[in-house]
């Protein structure tokens, strides 16, 4: 790793040789890459069903650094070493139980974790932690989640097992129609998701969102940079009636600090409930990043087409590739 920064190295080494070096922001990917972590998050579906596991990683060990709680994506990274073989250490809110709650700089704090690990995943309050994490670190970074989606806040890793989802879901990438409801102003994974379904021929998504929880313009701008064709509606039933993916999310009250009023205001505007399904083609899903609340009616669970708990499951395949990618390569 470089220390002028990541910027100067590529993410990626297409070919024989094919290394991932971090994960850090959506923009960093093109399809070619994202075809070849899909095919090992293949290998890993079939390495989770044996029961034998695997031991590739054994010897290895992740630290997982989170700033801001996240128990599914932190138990899903945890949950991906151990299948391979590779060992665990932990803390559940750095923010408030680690040296950082005595000042300690993020920089500091990376510099003596990577001494106690071979990789770090990472989920911060600050835009551009994971950045400035990567650039400080000699071992890999993954990002998490960094900062809030009101700023060019990086990717999760939720982002690629959305995509991964749709393409086993649906069978394809290009053409597709998703909709994206809910908090679309600061919800990352939405953020994240628009950036690399651009990556994609002929998509259209369309934003449905209360006011006060719009998409904002930066993603707008890009997708229109990139070709992409989108819309805003205020109408679900029209959108669900037209999309491949309904792509809810819960509006995340602790974004709103202390307006209530407008967390209110957003809070149950769109559900996604039978009537929904009622009009959505049969080969559509409907997918959330969970957790959710009340925006998805539990009567939808029982429907073929409501694929969060298979999408959180894929989660888990590819978290397991990147770890392979990142710390063995091809």
């Amino acid at each position: 790793m470089q220390s002028t920064g990541v910027e100067t190295k590529p993410s990626f080494s297409l070919g024989s040789k094919f290394q991932l070096e971090d994960v850090i922001e959506a923009q960093q990917f093109d399809r070619d890459t994202l075809s070849a972590i899909f095919d090992v998050a293949l290998e890993m579906e079939k390495i989770e069903k044996n029961s034998a596991g695997s031991q590739i990683l054994k010897g290895y060990l992740m630290a997982t650094l989170f700033y801001e709680p996240s128990t599914r994506t932190r138990l899903s990274f945890e949950s991906a070493m151990k299948h391979l073989g590779g060992e665990v250490l932990t803390t559940e809110n750095a923010r408030e139980f680690s040296s950082a709650a005595k000042g300690e700089t993020l920089e500091d704090s990376i510099r003596t974790v990577e001494g106690y690990s071979d990789i770090i995943v990472m989920r911060h309050f600050e835009s551009g932690a994971a950045r400035r994490a990567a650039v400080t670190a000699s071992i890999p970074i993954i990002n998490a989640g960094d900062g809030r989606a009101t700023s060019n806040a990086g990717l999760q890793t939720e982002a690629l097992l959305d995509v991964y989802t749709i393409q086993r879901e649906i069978g394809k990438l290009d053409g597709i129609k998703v909709g994206l409801v809910g908090d679309l102003a600061y919800g990352r994974t939405v953020r994240s998701l628009a950036y690399l379904l651009a990556k994609f021929k002929n998509v259209k998504i369309y934003f449905v969102s209360p006011e006060v929880v719009k998409m904002k313009d930066d993603i707008k701008d890009y997708l229109t940079s990139e070709g992409v064709e989108w819309e805003e509606s205020v109408d679900l039933m029209e959108v669900a009636s037209k999309c491949d993916v309904v792509y809810q999310t819960r509006i995340q009250r602790e974004r709103f600090g202390e307006r209530i009023d407008l967390y209110e205001e957003a809070r149950g505007k769109y559900i996604v409930d039978r009537n929904v399904l009622d009009v959505m083609p049969k080969h559509a899903v409907v997918m959330h990043p969970l957790p959710r609340l009340d925006e998805i009616t539990v009567d939808v669970d029982a429907d073929p087409r409501a694929a969060y708990f298979r999408q959180a499951k894929n989660g888990l395949y590819i978290r397991m590739a990147l770890l392979k990618l990142l710390l063995l390569g091809w």
